[in-house]
């Protein structure tokens, strides 16, 4: 019995792939020494200028990485940036307090409050982390640049420091007129103009009340008035009337 055939298999050797064949360029010996003495001619004709330091301060670009400036009304203690920050340079410390209750009845609550913020700029690496995971915008970039001292210790700058350095922070950029409201900004306004709806509510009812109180004085000063007209005229006329009978009586 005749056993079956298996079909050959045909094996195929991959194409190589030749590259093409580009024309060689073809190159003028020197021409690179000539592009480097073009730019150093090039260079040589225009007129230097010389920054006179410190008497003419540079023209630093808005988003420059002085130093850190800290605005402490927005800091919670939260110790995030302390947390984050891969030098460890950042010290802070703080005491909690008890609030009293804003209304009879409630309970009181507690509040972490700054004692010490500092930084340590011999150690601190300027990489922004704590700028940009702080929640509550404490911390902002200021370009100033000129705090530099003679003792390594003196570059641990306090709060009263970086306080004063947030005063030379930049405006931010303005926003696309196309661009979305800041929620910040839309919640502001829209407590403002809740506040302001419920100031003129307030203002046009003491204006009704007022009206209402004025209208019923003048009610009651005319029933006064009517009433002591009524009672002049009726005592007028009684007089009259005893004249009359009197001198009648008499005749």
């Amino acid at each position: 019995m005749a056993e079956p055939q298996q079909p050959q298999q045909q094996h195929q050797q991959p194409q190589q792939h030749q590259p093409s064949q580009q024309p060689a360029r073809s190159r003028i010996p020197g021409s690179g020494l000539a592009k480097g003495l073009a730019v150093t001619l090039r260079t040589m004709t225009r007129r230097s200028v010389t920054a006179q330091y410190p008497d003419a301060q540079p023209e630093l670009p808005p988003r420059t990485r002085g130093v850190i400036g800290l605005f402490e009304e927005n800091c919670t203690v939260c110790m995030l940036c302390a947390r984050e920050c891969p030098d460890w340079c950042i010290y802070i410390d703080s005491h909690k307090e008890t609030v009293p209750p804003a209304a009879p009845g409630g309970r009181e609550r507690s509040r972490n409050v700054l004692d010490r913020f500092a930084i340590d700029f011999s150690l601190c690496m300027y990489c922004g982390i704590c700028i940009e995971v702080c929640p509550f915008d404490a911390l902002f970039w200021s370009p100033e640049f000129e705090y530099a001292e003679t003792d390594i210790h003196e570059l641990t700058h306090e709060r009263d420091k970086l306080r004063e350095w947030m005063w030379t922070v930049p405006a931010p950029p303005a926003l696309d007129p196309a661009a979305e409201e800041p929620k910040e900004v839309a919640a502001a306004r829209k407590a403002a103009e809740k506040l302001a709806a419920q100031e003129a509510k307030a203002a046009a009812e003491a204006a009704e009340a007022a009206e209402a109180t004025g209208a019923a004085d003048n009610a009651a000063d005319n029933a006064a008035d009517n009433a002591a007209d009524n009672a002049a005229d009726n005592a007028a006329d009684n007089a009259a009337g005893n004249v009359a009978g009197n001198t009648e009586g008499d005749a």
